[in-house]
């Protein structure tokens, strides 16, 4: 254990005296958010941050029509980040940056009543929502959670003391807890969990919270975002800055309908859905 982590698991310490109704009131603060805002509409009538404020639209009708769609976006993510699979039988320990819901978990706000029949078994992409107002920054004790001058909530993995405050605290479930060393190697070297490692991205530990940092790494390198790319030729997902009124996510919000996820809730999320 290197000295900056033993320092932090010393302020979790502290913290956790603090922390231990930590969630609880958290929670309380966020439904006080989520009554003040009255069920608006995410970004809604609020004045926009300034700056660049970048966000994905994800339209939901082209994964339908095109089923492996899905799947190559998360293959994707998860091999340019090193996400590690510990097989589809073992949920408890599975590390994921992007993955898909039913439309009932992924929009619990929107009335599941006599839904269309085709909703149900939409494949909805999720991953971090790298909300405005983002709970999983507040509930940090480390600042291992933060949120950069671009809008995205990013995380550094050498502050993380593994506590899982900013879990309780995210209501989308877009965090994920290693459980289990993912770098694990095998006898002649190679990784037991990372099929492909990235050379390019650093693995992670064991005790560390992880999730979607909409490649950041990538964007600092003037490319797209992996699943972005992988959507290509379909524009599945588009991703710009939603400040920019010429960005081609813009032109998209302004001209289609689209949803977000739990809006109620005030934490305003920066990606939208094309149902």
């Amino acid at each position: 254990m290197d000295n900056s982590r033993r320092k932090f698991l010393k302020l979790a310490g502290v913290s956790a005296i603090a922390g231990i109704a930590a969630p609880a009131a958290f929670n309380s603060l966020l439904k006080g958010e989520a009554f003040a805002s009255g069920g608006g509409s995410g970004h809604g009538e609020d004045k926009a941050p300034t700056g660049k404020r970048y966000g994905f639209v994800v339209d939901v009708q082209k994964f339908a029509a095109d089923k492996d769609l899905a799947q190559r976006c998360i293959n994707a993510c998860h091999t340019t980040h090193n996400v590690p699979d510990f097989g589809k039988d073992n949920k408890k320990d599975e590390i994921k940056w992007i993955w898909t819901e039913t439309f009932g978990h992924a929009f619990p706000d929107h009335s599941q009543y006599k839904k269309n029949t085709q909703l149900v078994d939409l494949p909805i992409m999720t991953f971090c929502n790298h909300c405005d107002n983002p709970p999983c920054v507040r509930a940090c004790p480390t600042k291992a959670t933060f949120k950069n001058a671009d809008g995205m909530v990013l995380m550094d993995f050498h502050r993380c003391i593994g506590c899982r405050f900013c879990m309780a605290a995210c209501p989308y479930g877009a965090r994920s807890f290693n459980w289990r060393n993912p770098a694990v190697k095998n006898e002649d070297g190679s990784y037991k969990y990372i099929r492909r490692p990235n050379l390019d991205f650093p693995t992670r530990m064991r005790g560390v919270v992880e999730k979607c940092n909409m490649c950041a790494e990538r964007l600092a390198e003037g490319k797209q975002p992996a699943c972005v790319d992988a959507c290509r030729p379909t524009d599945g997902i588009i991703f710009g800055d939603l400040n920019d009124p010429n960005s081609e996510v813009s032109k998209v919000l302004r001209e289609k309908f689209t949803i977000q996820r739990k809006p109620a809730l005030g934490t305003k999320p920066s990606i939208f859905y094309i149902i």
